[in-house]
């Protein structure tokens, strides 16, 4: 597995990123770049594709582009034989290819929900599958699925979304427990997202009145994408970002009938603003034609940094500076007891 940033003389860490052509796949994509790996860049958008592939070229590192819709099975397992076969052995592999339909589930059509499901819910499972059929012999690489807070606490209008979000926990709960079992040194994690700026809110499906947004607090991409660095360099079982993920995971298992009457009466305005895009195209069956970058609407209401991804990134450290201000405390306390005695 690779341990962090390369170094002289040191075989480029070889990563795929699936959904890499757009959002928060995007800015996971430099991330890792300004790191020197080698990438395998999956998604369906030929042009975000092309100008992810430029990123990590001019970054200094190598990309290799493959076209893939992950909802098919046998195109994941083609494109990771492809990667190995044009980049060398994969490290790691990063699942983050989504889509969703905002829409009251009465209106939801099957079509609809099994494609969301297939793509987010089961282009995850591929993803997984192709990798570990490589990482396994090996006994050795990482697997990271970027999830989301909804994985654990669901919203209203993102029915087929937040299911799929769920299927993932669940399934990477069972894979990594038949890794532990077999005692292998392959390592699967989850980063639990919060509400990001990308460009996902412009192109999907909606029958919502408005403009779909992100539910605040908003954070950057970028802030996610250091965190998926972190997680796929760390053995953490999961990793969350943001200090409204931890609460809404937190608040969920103490009182979910609490988040089901704040969201009944919050959750459908919260997820919208302005006025709505006529006739807009969305990305539910194909891409979007063009680059749409890393980045959505959003700039303005979005966080730069996550206070709570860098406590919870330095547990060791904050760890030691507590237990030192303690032994400090006791020694003194100590100290005074002696020199106050007779």
């Amino acid at each position: 597995m690779a341990t962090g940033e390369e170094q002289p003389g040191k075989k480029p860490e070889v990563v795929v990123i699936t959904g890499a052509s757009a959002g928060v796949g995007r800015a996971t994509v430099r991330a890792f770049a300004r790191r020197g790996a080698h990438i395998g860049l999956l998604a369906r958008g030929a042009d975000g594709l092309e100008a992810a592939r430029s990123e990590v070229e001019e970054a200094g590192g190598k990309a290799l582009v493959v076209p893939t819709d992950v909802s098919d099975s046998d195109k994941v397992e083609e494109a990771a034989e492809k990667i190995e076969r044009e980049l060398g052995p994969i490290d790691t592999w990063i699942n983050n290819a989504m889509v969703s339909v905002f829409s009251p589930f009465r209106e939801m059509t099957p079509d609809e929900f099994k494609r969301v499901t297939e793509v987010t819910y089961l282009g995850y499972v591929w993803g997984t599958m192709a990798a570990l059929k490589r990482m396994l012999p090996r006994d050795r690489g990482v697997v990271v699925q970027v999830g989301s807070g909804l994985a654990y606490r669901a919203i209203p209008l993102q029915s087929a979304y937040c299911g799929s979000k769920h299927a993932i926990q669940g399934f990477t709960e069972a894979v990594r427990s038949e890794l532990i079992h077999d005692g292998s040194n392959v390592h699967i994690t989850m980063v639990q997202l919060p509400a990001v700026n990308t460009p996902q809110f412009g192109w999907v499906k909606s029958r919502l009145p408005r403009k779909p947004q992100p539910v605040p607090p908003i954070y950057q991409p970028e802030v996610i994408a250091e965190g998926i660095y972190w997680a796929a360099h760390h053995r953490r079982r999961e990793l969350n970002i943001g200090f409204s993920t931890s609460a809404v995971i937190a608040l969920n298992k103490v009182a979910p009938g609490i988040g089901d009457l704040y969201l009944g009466k919050t959750g459908y305005e919260s997820q919208q603003y302005d006025g709505l895009d006529v006739d807009r195209p969305d990305n539910l069956w194909a891409p979007v034609p063009g680059d749409h970058g890393a980045h959505g609407d959003f700039d303005d209401r979005a966080h730069n940094s996550s206070p709570q991804l860098w406590l919870n990134t330095h547990r060791a450290l904050i760890g030691g500076v507590i237990a030192g201000l303690l032994a400090t405390g006791l020694a003194a306390a100590l100290l005074k007891r002696r020199t106050a005695s007779p």
